[in-house]
């Protein structure tokens, strides 16, 4: 899913830039109980996050880019719902950019691309 590119950033976060909980590109983010209509009410780039961090555990960059919602409207959208208990925010995250977990991960999606 991509956002329409004529709908401006801000629009969809009401302005907001930040969130309650660090999100760092590498936090690993989880719907550890879906709930169908919580789906539908959700609008579509929120929508399609929640969806896909249902079907697996994934880094708030993988669900950005998958998602083709931007990185800072990412990171809004998931503290939303992260606040309202429909999203969790892995609490081992890792803790650097250069954990050798995370380049393990970083590594075995790119084998995955090719």
């Amino acid at each position: 899913m991509t956002v329409n590119p004529w709908v401006r950033p801000y629009v969809l976060t009401g302005g907001r830039t930040r969130t309650r909980h660090r999100l760092h590109v590498h936090t690993l983010i989880a719907v550890p109980h879906y709930d169908a209509a919580y789906s539908r009410q959700l609008p579509p780039e929120a929508r399609s996050l929640y969806e896909r961090a249902h079907t697996a555990v994934q880094s708030v960059a993988e669900l950005s880019a998958h998602c083709g919602v931007s990185l800072g409207v990412t990171r809004v959208l998931i503290g939303d719902m992260a606040a309202r208990e429909r999203m969790v925010v892995n609490p081992e995250s890792y803790s650097s950019p250069y954990d050798p977990r995370l380049l393990k991960r970083v590594i075995d999606g790119l084998y995955q691309l090719a």
